[in-house]
């Protein structure tokens, strides 16, 4: 799926991410992310999705209404109910790699800072509309499980979690997978964020087996542009962030061999998502968030109107 960014791009001055990551408080950079981005969507040709996110549904005959919304009655002069947990329009588990390779960054911060950012923003931007979010943790173990809710409070917890500094000495796909694939009782959307630099092979299955069951599962890959561009000059020993194995390296002599592996290997990583129906997004750490968040909206848009679509209704 190409990045539909161009509308985005020309509506709205986007947050330059080094001046994003200059925010201390994860909360306020996803808050300055999605409110970057509301007020691009309002100027741009695509003002009107949000009509179509919301935490309330208009009141129907036999709902109680003890559960009227008062306040947005004196706004509109119509009867809504605020939707429960049941009722959301999704049930969204983020799924974060934390693992030490994460902690590269070559422009003042890091793959980690900028997959944690990514993450709190899309669960604060689903959170205000209505859906349950829930976050998985991971580098060669798992580390924090929060389930999917919509509570008060639910949100900080996620972002707590997000903030814990990476490490582990490896990445393991597999143990998150499996996981989820035993806690997901519900369908709903996984939305995994990484830089995926380890073999495929091991996790494909799993991923498989969660869209197997009708879970929706979007991709995103998040590298440094110096990992694309290996346009480093000098000789030097580079270490493994994750083994710790060192090796000394003159980059113009692999630089062509090493950009060929990574691309074959970002081929392979796209053959996978195609296989399984999955939608894949390669992020640069340099490129603005609002991007992503545009990405998540319109996939969540084209689910709903499949959904409608097939309803029996």
């Amino acid at each position: 799926m190409a990045a539909p960014s161009a509308p985005l791009k020309s509506s709205a001055k986007l947050i330059d991410p080094g001046t994003l990551m200059r925010i201390r408080s994860l909360e306020l950079r996803a808050r300055a992310v999605v409110q970057g981005f509301w007020s691009g969507i309002h100027r741009s040709p695509y003002h009107g999705f949000s009509s179509e996110f919301t935490e309330y549904r208009q009141y129907s005959v036999g709902d109680d209404p003890r559960y009227l919304d008062w306040r947005v009655y004196g706004r509109s002069d119509r009867y809504f109910i605020k939707k429960f947990e049941d009722e959301t329009n999704l049930r969204f588990q983020l799924v974060v790699d934390q693992s030490r390779s994460m902690t590269f960054g070559s422009a003042g911060y890091t793959k980690a800072e900028y997959a944690a950012t990514l993450a709190a923003t899309l669960a604060y931007f689903v959170y205000q509309q209505g859906d349950a979010v829930g976050l998985l943790t991971f580098d060669a173990e798992l580390r924090d499980m929060l389930p999917v809710r919509h509570r008060t409070g639910h949100l900080r917890r996620i972002f707590g979690a997000l903030e814990r500094p990476a490490a582990g000495t490896g990445t393991d796909f597999v143990l998150p997978l499996q996981q989820l694939a035993g806690a997901l009782r519900r369908r709903g959307m996984v939305v995994v964020i990484s830089d995926f630099l380890a073999p495929l092979e091991p996790w494909e299955r799993h991923l498989a087996t969660l869209t197997a069951v009708g879970h929706e599962v979007v991709l995103f890959q998040v590298l440094d542009p110096r990992e694309l561009s290996f346009d480093f000059r000098d000789a030097v020993v580079f270490e493994d962030l994750e083994s710790g194995q060192k090796m000394y390296v003159d980059p113009a002599a692999v630089r062509e061999r090493y950009q060929r592996a990574l691309a074959a290997h970002g081929s392979a990583l796209r053959g996978v998502a195609e296989r399984l129906g999955v939608a894949f997004h390669a992020l640069r750490t340099d490129e603005p968030l609002e991007l992503a968040v545009f990405e998540y909206l319109q996939k969540r848009l084209h689910q709903t109107r499949v959904e409608r679509r097939q309803s029996p209704g």
